[in-house]
């Protein structure tokens, strides 16, 4: 060979080499700079989020001695136990307690609602009545502030004191994950959120998922290739890539008018769901349907297979996966999506957690807005938790799905 060709050759063939390492340098830079992101998001929503996890809470010692509460035990069972206790007095009591424990206005310093808790601990141990004990309470929004740092200067300065004093403290907050919403931040919980985070889920699969599945199967292995079925195609592409915002205003203008009395129901967000998910699921089958190598349609056809049973015997299950896939992507976008559902009204104050599909209720997400937009410090935090609790539904959701998809894989 020539030295000059030579030369040039491996002059090039060096060339190539170092392009080369370069692109690996740069796709290893790129993976290292995501995981950092991630990991410093997930750092930062966790130690913002933690405090949301925690309430300011008093001790308070409470005697309910001396027959001050005169119930009979069967009194203190079913959904009237917590308004019986309220008519014997209970909220005078506990206001008396921290009265007595805290000084005049002590009844200030602790939650209007904290003779719920009380009530809730009275009803799962009737035996407390007649006992003296000390009990923790949830404290008022301005002294939690100031057990925070950020209430008025004397608020801050009682905060201190009683801290000091081992009477005010943080604790964990097990009933942030039970409560519904509330005006007050040391109340609110996410349970009702949650809850309705999770029908509307269930309404989005159920119509989402069959359909979409049946429309892929329909268009890749039945519809005629022509004009019609291409301007389907193309109208399903684009429906894909739609703002979430029109499909809320769909569902006002459509579900809405025709089930008026349903509004900020899940049953009406899942639908509206639906429509914004099916094209993500439609696209993702039809390409996990068309990966199915031929032979195997040919297989099933040779020996005696009709259509439908070389559809939904051998090519849908060998699809499933990659269909899992793309039902994973959709129903993640639709657990975080807020514009759709605050189009429809789901975004109204609901105080207890929907019985159906029918009730009133609000989402995650929602939830996170709306809370997010409040002036208290302690609305901050609860938001911080409440993104927390959605990362950990999202995760879930996509942990069975993957499950599934798994299960189900197989090979050729």
């Amino acid at each position: 060979m020539d030295p000059v060709r030579a030369q040039r050759l491996a002059r090039r063939l060096k060339q190539r080499n170092a392009a080369e390492t370069r692109f690996k340098v740069a796709g290893f830079v790129a993976v290292l700079l995501s995981a950092v992101v991630l990991a410093s998001l997930l750092f930062t929503m966790t130690a913002n989020g933690i405090g949301g996890f925690r309430r300011a809470v008093m001790e308070i010692p409470v005697d309910l001695g001396g027959g001050v509460i005169a119930l009979d035990p069967s009194q203190l069972v079913g959904v009237q136990a917590q308004d019986n206790l309220k008519n014997a007095g209970l909220p005078q009591i506990v206001a008396d307690a921290a009265n007595t424990a805290l000084g005049k206005d002590g009844g200030a310093a602790i939650s209007d609602d904290a003779w719920r808790d009380m009530a809730k601990r009275i009803i799962a141990d009737p035996a407390l009545i007649g006992t003296k004990f000390t009990v923790a309470l949830p404290a008022s929004d301005e002294l939690a502030s100031g057990l925070r740092g950020t209430g008025r200067p004397e608020m801050n300065k009682l905060a201190a004191r009683l801290r000091t004093e081992g009477k005010l403290h943080w604790a964990f907050d097990p009933g942030f994950l039970v409560r519904s919403d509330a005006t007050s931040p040391q109340q609110v919980g996410i349970w009702g959120a949650l809850k309705g985070s999770l029908f509307t889920m269930l309404v989005t699969l159920g119509l989402a998922f069959p359909i979409g599945v049946l429309a892929a199967v329909y268009l890749e292995e039945y519809a005629p290739k022509n004009r019609w079925t291409d301007i389907i195609e193309v109208s399903i592409n684009n429906l894909a890539a739609v703002p979430s915002i029109i499909f809320g205003l769909l569902g006002l203008a459509v579900f809405l008018a025709i089930f008026p009395n349903y509004r900020s129901a899940p049953l009406i967000g899942g639908m509206t769901l639906a429509l914004m998910t099916m094209p993500v699921i439609v696209i993702s089958g039809r390409n996990a349907i068309k990966a199915v190598p031929p032979s195997i349609r040919d297989a099933a056809l040779a020996i005696g297979a009709s259509r439908v049973q070389t559809v939904f015997h051998h090519v849908l299950p060998l699809a499933l996966p990659g269909i899992l896939t793309g039902t994973i992507i959709g129903m993640a976008r639709a657990l975080g999506e807020t514009a759709p559902l605050l189009m429809i009204g789901m975004r109204a104050f609901v105080a207890t957690p929907p019985e159906g599909l029918t009730s009133p209720a609000t989402v995650l997400p929602v939830q996170i807005f709306l809370w997010s937009d409040e002036i208290d410090r302690g609305f901050v935090e609860r938001t911080s938790a409440a993104i927390i609790v959605l990362l950990l539904f999202l995760l879930a959701m996509n942990g069975v799905a993957i499950y599934l998809r798994n299960r189900f894989e197989k090979r050729w």
